[in-house]
């Protein structure tokens, strides 16, 4: 029997199954920290095998390529940061979701930059990551917008809705490039009530 028919489903399943997911989590945290320091083409396999105490053997029986790898990392970091946001306001809803997002704006934007090369070579790379740190975030800031125009806050044929999540999103990562460091909270609660509130008619 070839060594390709002996590694059948539930060979490879009982191998992954030796990693507990604390330990997964380990890895993953720690290729992405990697990342974010080093930048995505300077880091292997093997740089993350040593910051974690494992073999690379683990890693690539785990994970066959480093793309792979960090697919799976961001996936296992799926944001839900702003999913809990329910103040009855639009208008404070909106200053909890810019407190939120500013409190992770450095690392999440860390990670963007470091793989903003990588991301244009990979589709698949690509697509975790926007399922990991952009979807989620889009998706519940125009949930907290449909609260908003449920409740009567503001009206549902107001042109600014279609792009506030743009704009919540985009000045966070653009902030950097402007040489301003990172939106912090305060800075984007200001941001908030300077341009977003006005836009939506609300104070």
């Amino acid at each position: 029997m070839t060594s390709q028919a002996a590694d059948g489903p539930e060979t490879v399943a009982s191998r992954r199954s030796k990693i507990t997911p604390e330990r997964e989590q380990e890895f993953f945290d720690a290729v992405l920290e990697q990342i974010r320091e080093c930048g995505y083409e300077a880091v292997t396999m093997e740089g993350v095998a040593a910051s974690t105490r494992c073999s690379k053997s683990t890693l690539y029986r785990q994970w066959k390529t480093k793309p792979q790898f960090v697919v799976a990392a961001l996936r296992s970091r799926r944001s839900k940061r702003l999913g809990g946001i329910d103040t009855g306001s639009l208008a404070e809803d909106l200053r909890e979701a810019a407190r939120a997002i500013g409190r992770w704006a450095n690392t999440d934007t860390k990670l963007l930059q470091a793989l903003g090369h990588a991301v244009t070579q990979d589709e698949e790379l690509a697509r975790a990551l926007r399922e990991a740190l952009v979807f989620p975030e889009i998706e519940a800031l125009r949930e907290l917008l449909r609260r908003g125009v449920e409740r009567g806050e503001v009206s549902a044929d107001n042109p600014a809705l279609e792009y506030i999540p743009a704009q919540m999103f985009g000045i966070v990562r653009v902030r950097p490039i402007l040489g301003d460091g990172y939106a912090d909270p305060d800075y984007l609660v200001c941001f908030v009530e300077a341009a977003v509130l006005p836009a939506l008619g609300l104070t």
